[in-house]
Order: structure tokens, then sequence, then C-alpha cells
């Protein structure tokens, strides 16, 4: 079935809601958004865009616009993506909370969570460095995502094997249990350290558990404009500890000169010691 045209009138209607609620650009995706939702809206027995955003615009309730964020933003992911992140973790970051971390406590951030498999790899990579040590380490991350759906399929913690590709066997074996139709389930220990809850990256951060020792901000900043990209990395600045560290996506940047951040390499950046 061919995709359905959307109006001038709707496509902009449309793209301003999403950079002003969400701070997601979409002023590109015209055929992205013509292609994802023209099968819904003929089986949800509408017979236009408009008549459809008049529904989606009018629910008080907010299930019908996070059903269309879903459908709008990517969240395809898997364990140990962007595997050069995980090698620096090992041989630079961890290294140097060990060094300087006295009350033996590490808190993460995975910022925009989506289905989970990002901040579960996260407390693997760190269990695996400090599970051996004779201190007990207190090791957790708080996951967020704007989208309740995506963070239901996270809390239920179970993946299709294809998707742990990437993850060593051993680790394969000891975090993870069996369970049926090619799948395997987070093992208790890793779920029970990560907090998940739902957050707007465009709103204020609330959570009074910071500052972060490191922070995932990793594919979601591809659909921000620049202002909007430059006031998030400010805020995650103020919620760093000193000397901690904010990971993002390979194809994504942050202007140099437009925030305090210390440049590492491409896609990790560090908040500079006594500030």
């Amino acid at each position: 079935m061919p995709s359905m045209n959307i109006s001038d009138a709707d496509f902009k209607r449309l793209v301003d809601f999403m950079e002003n609620k969400y701070g997601i650009n979409l002023k590109q995706k015209r055929v992205l958004i013509e292609g994802r939702l023209s099968n819904t809206i003929t089986q949800r027995g509408f017979k236009d865009f408009s008549s459809f955003l008049n529904m989606v615009f009018a629910d008080k309730t907010g299930t019908e616009m996070v059903s269309l964020l879903n459908k709008l933003t990517t969240n395809h992911t898997y364990f140990m993506r962007e595997d050069g992140h995980y090698d620096y973790m090992k041989e630079v970051v961890m290294p140097y909370f060990e060094q300087v971390k006295k009350d033996h406590r590490v808190y993460l951030w995975s910022a925009a969570c989506s289905s989970g498999e990002e901040p579960y790899t996260n407390i693997m990579q760190l269990l695996e460095y400090f599970g051996h040590k004779p201190v007990m380490w207190n090791i957790s991350t708080l996951a967020t995502d704007i989208s309740q759906r995506v963070l239901d399929i996270a809390k239920a913690a179970v993946y299709h094997k294809e998707s742990m590709e990437h993850l060593p066997d051993t680790w394969k074996k000891k975090y993870f249990i069996p369970a049926p139709n090619d799948c395997f389930k987070v093992s208790p220990d890793i779920i029970r350290r990560v907090e998940f809850k739902t957050f707007n990256l465009m709103d204020k951060i609330p959570f009074r558990s910071y500052p972060f020792d490191l922070i995932f901000c990793r594919n979601v900043m591809i659909y921000f404009e620049m202002q909007t990209k430059v006031d998030l990395v400010n805020r995650l600045y103020d919620v760093l500890s000193p000397g901690g560290y904010l990971f993002i996506g390979h194809a994504e940047s942050i202007p140099r000169d437009s925030t305090k951040f210390e440049y590492i390499k491409p896609a990790i950046y560090r908040k500079p010691l006594g500030r």
C-alpha cells in the first residue's frame, strides 16, 4: 500500500510540536513520517493525517502521543553497542574510578536507554572489572527513556539471542538465564542494580541522586537542533562529578566552544577535575 501524503499544514503542525515539546527535529523527515504512520492511520480508521493528528493532540492521557513517538523515533539497539566505549571504560575510566572513588560507589546514567541493553551492558562491564576485587563496590545505574513502552521491555529484561551476539560467551553464561524461543533473561543481580524511570531529556533534570560518574547519552541528539543539543549537554555537565565522563553516539558531536566539557576522543568527553 502506498504511503499517505501529509499536507504542508499538518507536517508543520507535527514538526513544530515535536521540536518544541521533545527537541526532536523532523524537518527533513517528511518521507519517514508518511512511511511510518500511513498504515497506522488507515488501520485506525482515519482518512487522513489531519484527523489522526487531531485525535493524538486531543488525547489527555498522553497514550497516543507516546505511541506516536515510538513510531517516529528509532529504538534499535543491542548489547555492547559501539564497543569502543566499553574498551575505553575498561582501559581508562574504571581504573580511574578505582583510584579516586574512596567510597567505592560508582553511579551511571543511561540517559536514553531504549529497551535496556545499554544499562545492563554497563553494569556487566563494571562487575567484570570490580567483581573480583576484595572490597565490595556499590555499582548501580539510572536508566531513563521518554517511551514507557521500551521501558517495559527493559524491565522485563528478556532478549533474543541475536541482540547478544557482541557479548563474550562467558558473560552470556554468567549474566543470563535461558528463556523460551531462543531468548535469555538478564540475571536478577544485574536487574536489581538498574533503576528505570520515564524522562524527557528536554526537561530540567530532577534526579536527587546525582552527581553521576559516567553518563551515556548516545544516538538521541541526532534528532536535535543545535541549540537543543547544546542546552542538553550543559545540563548533563551540571550533574556529572568532576572528572566524570560523557559518552555520546559516534554519529554525534558537541561544539567545543559551546560547552565546558573537555574533548577526549570522538564520542567521549570529560568534565574537568575541580569544576
